[in-house]
């Protein structure tokens, strides 16, 4: 059983500091994706996990048995992990055939069993027909299935992937999340995954930890990271959440641009700042007021509107000047300078932690 588990872990370079006190565990058959900016220590901890660099701080445990430590690391080659990295790393001189085979050969194994092995990888990664072509002859898509294919036909503990579809145009990144995703399920390998990108993390996470300054800030399934940040962070991070500065006026409800916002997340101390969250496909936009007594709704003028073809992007500005951004029906054509009335639902309104 090959779970991931990662305890205290940190890497210093002198003053700075790349990762910080990392806890995590990655059940055996888990895919976790390391989410967030560049710069935030993601791609550091993939490397401390590969063995590329040693730790700091802490301990990298894979099946139970210690890999890296301050006082002893197990070199690369070692950790029975495959590592698929941005640029795909093929060899160009050799075909689909020989680049998928290579890691087989030089494991030494018979060729019946290279051959049955390299049969099956090709058909599941769909390259029968690209198997005597070369690197050079192949598209982007293609080449990023032919180094997947590579880094699953070994049969690794652990598959590490970094950014494996950075390379790609928007089309083909799309299509390849659905068969990394598809692979996954197939294998079931233990698989960290370094995105930056939200879209990735949620078409093939089964955990997603979101990482800010070298630390997870928030970890947690892709809907429950979605639904329900916990930090402002995460909430303008994963979705782009329009996060309000509040002041608490109860226990659930606040004072937003001289109205009254309940809201839900956390229980609240009157007089205290808050910042809420809620999402702009979350917000109702209308010309008339609400009814006598309708809660959470707040008036604003529209400064600026895109139409986006399924759907209309708006700028709203607040009478303190604070700006919403509002998504609406494409059918809801509302001109700038127009006075509206927005309604933001008590249940998406959510409340997060004090930084």
């Amino acid at each position: 059983m090959a779970a991931v588990e990662l305890k205290g872990l940190s890497k210093r370079y002198g003053a700075a500091v790349a990762v910080d006190d990392v806890s995590l565990r990655v059940e055996h058959g888990q895919l976790v994706c390391l989410l967030g900016p560049s710069g935030c220590g993601k791609t550091t901890t993939l490397r401390l996990i590969a063995g590329f660099i040693e730790p700091s701080a802490g301990e990298i445990e894979v099946g139970g048995k210690v890999l890296s430590s301050p006082s002893r690391t197990v070199p690369p080659e070692g950790r029975k992990m495959s590592m698929i990295f941005q640029s795909y790393a093929l060899w160009p001189h050799m075909t689909v055939a020989e680049n998928v085979a290579y890691g087989l050969k030089i494991r030494k194994l018979d060729r019946a069993t290279i051959d049955a092995k390299l049969k099956a990888i090709l058909s599941t990664a769909r390259l029968e027909a690209l198997a005597d072509r070369y690197p050079g002859e192949l598209s982007g898509g293609q080449q990023q299935r032919v180094s997947l294919a590579r880094a699953l036909v070994v049969e690794p503990e652990t598959l590490l992937l970094d950014e494996p579809l950075s390379n790609l145009d928007a089309n083909l990144r799309e299509e390849m999340r659905f068969e990394i995703r598809r692979l996954h399920d197939q294998y079931r390998y233990t698989t960290v995954y370094v995105t930056h990108d939200q879209a990735e993390a949620m078409t093939t996470a089964d955990l997603i930890a979101v990482m800010n300054k070298g630390r997870v800030e928030q970890l947690g399934p892709p809907e429950e990271i979605y639904t329900r940040p916990r930090s402002e962070f995460v909430a303008r991070f994963i979705g782009g959440s329009n996060v309000l500065a509040a002041t608490a006026l109860d226990e659930v409800r606040v004072s937003v641009a001289g109205g009254a916002l309940r809201t839900t997340g956390r229980s609240l101390s009157a007089g205290r700042p808050v910042a809420v969250s809620v999402r702009q496909h979350e917000i109702g936009i209308a010309l008339e007021p609400p009814s006598s007594g309708a809660e959470n709704h707040l008036q604003g003028t529209v400064t600026r509107q895109v139409f986006l073809g399924s759907t209309r992007d708006y700028t709203v500005t607040l009478a303190d000047g604070t700006e919403l951004r509002v998504t609406a029906p494409p059918g809801r054509n509302i001109a700038p300078g127009q006075s509206v009335w927005l309604h933001l639902p008590a249940e998406q309104c959510r409340a997060l932690a004090e930084e």
